[in-house]
């Protein structure tokens, strides 16, 4: 069994967060490895960019990282307040404990920029959210990352990508580096997408 935590900010987008929930969930379901997915995040309900309302599993400060295989983050929107809880310290200190533990961590477009202010991607190759000229990959690029013109960018244990029409394909990576490629594959056939 392996274990993904699910950070979720207030104004996270639903459907970046649910392409983890759905691929990881069908590799327990049909594929070779299970994996069990856990929702945190800094309030008691958390509501979307679109008012759909998660109440998390966990709250921050009852995260056990030594628990987990890898963290999972969804992007989200401004307007519905993701970076105050994306940007706080409570989250930045989990992304910090993930990676130095050498733990894989995924994010989906905006999901990047916590990683970048949390200091994790000084250096490495990057990418985030590629519209509104640029705005959110100059920010990105702002925190030290080398930003490349690409869908979804693997750096070591980090994926990052650049926009929900790369969701799926962040969390069937995440799944074949947290398990294995015939798994992976397996799951992606189940689910239609091969």
């Amino acid at each position: 069994m392996k274990n993904v935590l699910l950070l979720l900010a207030q104004g996270f987008e639903a459907y970046e967060a649910s392409v983890f929930t759905d691929v990881l969930g069908w590799s327990r379901h049909v594929g070779d490895t299970p994996v069990n997915v856990t929702t945190a995040g800094r309030r008691t309900h958390i509501k979307c960019t679109w008012n759909f309302t998660v109440i998390p599993e966990l709250q921050v400060d009852e995260i056990d990282v030594a628990h987990f295989d890898a963290l999972a983050l969804p992007g989200g929107f401004k307007e519905s307040k993701f970076y105050e809880d994306a940007y706080h310290e409570d989250f930045l200190r989990i992304i910090r404990q993930f990676h130095a533990s050498g733990k894989i961590i995924a994010s989906i477009c905006v999901g990047a920029l916590p990683l970048g202010k949390s200091g994790i991607l000084k250096g490495k190759n990057a990418t985030t959210y590629h519209l509104l000229n640029g705005v959110r990959r100059k920010q990105l690029e702002s925190f030290g990352a080398h930003v490349k013109d690409q869908p979804v960018v693997v750096d070591g244990n980090i994926i990052t990508s650049t926009s929900p029409a790369t969701a799926l394909e962040v969390a069937f990576v995440l799944l074949e580096m947290l398990t294995a490629t015939d798994n992976m594959c397996k799951v992606r056939t189940a689910m239609g997408f091969a």
